[in-house]
């Protein structure tokens, strides 16, 4: 997801490894709580017993852009949609396990996967039904809805060829057996099928609300979800409130009553919220720990760091006329000391990326990059290239802006990137920040030069790091960069079903980024948080994802 995908990206900049595939999993503490009774466990092992309605208070760093699963490509929203939606099926510990669907069946060729839903209802009583899958999913790859996310339902059949225009709705494999049965057919085998579904873009939609009100994700009150959570109150870059949904079909063992969300920009101020009470937990997704107090929580103790997967870059837009330059972007990409910037800025355990798929990933574990960490040398001679192709005499004349979201951590970066490019090129760098919603659309719109974003994995495979550069019109892609080959490869990847090849196919495309450098990489995230010692369930997984349905507090 654009971190990459939003704040989150943005706070996973600082947290940082897993903000892009998914690489270790932490394990949920999926403990449960006898809800009818009020008996609770506390940090002791002893039993009290408590009528209290619990109650969660969180942060987000900005107002999510968008609640519709069809439309969302951010963290932010991600996270909020992930609680209040359930897919067919949802993650835990990294494995994908039944949540709308009771159970499901696959084909031996494993091309039809065939959903049976649980008896559920709408957050409005309504039954949850196969129809509100296949409406969304068809709502998601109809071209005029702009969904950013519909390539990630391309793995079903015709999908690909309905969203591009040259196919029709009635030839996708999508079919409604029964109001409880889904039947699903690929068109190739996907080993990571079941994970897709458990994504926010499989979501269902309650298909009334959508056709009575295109705009109904962006206000609370007309809101109809079908997850654990329902969102109850939606304060614009104020607050949002989440409250057990009632209708959900495992509402009893969900421990929170509500969730209190609170958005706040500065990752100072969360931190002093924290340090105060107010907030009970920091990190991917729910906020970022400042970078002025990694240090103190780490001496302390207090700090926590879980894998990530995921990667920090800089995209480049290729349009334009300086990072449009191949040797302008190859200078600016080695003259990045990606360790000293670990070491004295992010200190969160980040590893320097000198590739676009992380270490984590299958099957690129042994892949040690592409080009040298702080190549100082090597950048200066595409620097002399660059500036020769551009007419220009002097790197002084030479003028880069960084573009960034608002982001105290994310300015700190830029800082110090920019300072190493002014220091070893000599160029003229500068910054440019916007609120979080206005960047996005910089980035959609080619409206910059250099712009940082985070990529956290969709999914535990290489594919979720390289698909979005497969064509410029690619929704997540934001550099105007194509390459013939590199699509031909992808496209080669997804019906290969030889493991091992299929891995050597997406390490030449890889290679290829590493070439023609759209994207500078930065680092490989991790995710550093702190939590209050009476909250249990609330350790993120390899992809930042955190179901508040497993959290409890124990007081």
């Amino acid at each position: 997801m654009k971190l990459n995908k939003f704040l989150t990206l943005f706070m996973a900049l600082v947290l940082s490894v897993v903000l892009a595939a998914c690489g270790g999993d932490d394990s949920k503490d999926n403990e449960t709580s006898e809800g009818s009774t009020g008996t609770e466990t506390n940090n002791e092992g002893s039993t009290s017993t408590s009528s209290e309605p619990k109650e969660l208070n969180l942060v987000f760093m900005s107002e999510p852009p968008s609640l519709h699963p069809g439309l969302a490509s951010d963290t932010t929203s991600s996270t909020a949609i992930n609680n209040i939606f359930e897919g067919l099926m949802t993650m835990e510990n990294g494995v994908p396990v039944e949540a709308a669907a009771e159970s499901y069946e696959i084909s031996d060729d494993l091309l039809t996967y065939t959903f049976n839903l649980r008896d559920s209802k709408w957050s409005n009583g309504d039954p949850v039904t196969a129809n509100d899958f296949a409406f969304a999913w068809k709502w998601a790859l109809t071209p005029e809805n702009a969904s950013e996310y519909a390539s990630i339902l391309y793995p079903i059949k015709g999908a690909e060829a309905y969203h591009s225009g040259t196919g029709s709705a009635d030839d996708l494999g999508i079919k409604v057996v029964d109001d409880k049965t889904l039947e699903v057919t690929l068109e190739v085998p996907t080993p990571y099928f079941l994970e897709l579904t458990a994504f926010k873009t499989f979501s269902p939609i309650h298909q009334a609300t959508q056709e009575a009100n295109a705009n109904w994700y962006t206000e609370a009150d007309s809101i109809v979800s079908n997850g654990a959570y329902t969102l109850t109150e939606w304060v614009h870059n104020g607050n949002l409130v989440f409250t057990k949904s009632e209708n959900y079909w495992d509402a009893e063992n969900v421990k929170i009553d509500t969730v209190n969300v609170a958005i706040v920009e500065s990752e100072a101020s969360q931190m002093n919220m924290f340090d105060a009470g107010e907030v009970d937990f920091l990190g991917t997704s729910y906020g970022s720990i400042s970078l002025d107090a990694i240090d103190r929580l780490k001496s302390e103790g207090t700090l926590k760091v879980a894998e990530y997967s995921g990667v920090y870059w800089y995209k480049f837009n290729t349009t334009d006329e300086v990072t449009g330059n191949l040797n302008i972007r190859k200078a600016l990409t080695l003259a990045i000391d990606r360790a000293s910037l670990i070491t004295n800025i992010t200190k969160a355990e980040q590893q320097p990326a000198l590739g676009y798929v992380p270490n984590s990933v299958d099957g690129f574990g042994d892949d040690e990059g592409y080009f040298k960490d702080a190549d100082f040398e090597g950048a200066r001679e595409y620097l002399a290239k660059g500036l020769e192709e551009l007419g220009l005499s002097d790197p002084s004349e030479l003028e880069v802006t960084v573009s960034h979201n608002t982001s105290e951590a994310h300015a700190a970066i830029a800082q110090f990137i920019q300072q190493g490019w002014t220091k070893e090129l000599g160029i003229n760098a500068k910054l440019d920040n916007s609120e979080w919603q206005v960047y996005l659309d910089k980035l959609s719109n080619l409206d910059y030069q250099v712009g940082r974003l985070g990529w956290i994995a969709d999914f535990n495979d290489a594919y979720t790091f390289l698909e979005m550069y497969n064509s410029a019109k690619n929704g997540n892609n934001d550099t105007g960069w194509e390459n013939a080959e590199y699509t031909a490869l992808l496209k080669q990847s997804v019906t290969e079903t030889d493991p091992e090849k299929r891995t050597q196919i997406m390490l030449q495309a890889e290679a290829i980024m590493a070439e023609e450098v759209p994207v500078a990489p930065i680092y490989y995230y991790t995710n550093p948080y702190v939590v209050k010692d009476y909250v249990t369930g609330m350790e993120p997984d390899a992809l930042g994802n955190i179901s508040l349905k497993n959290v409890d507090i124990n007081k």
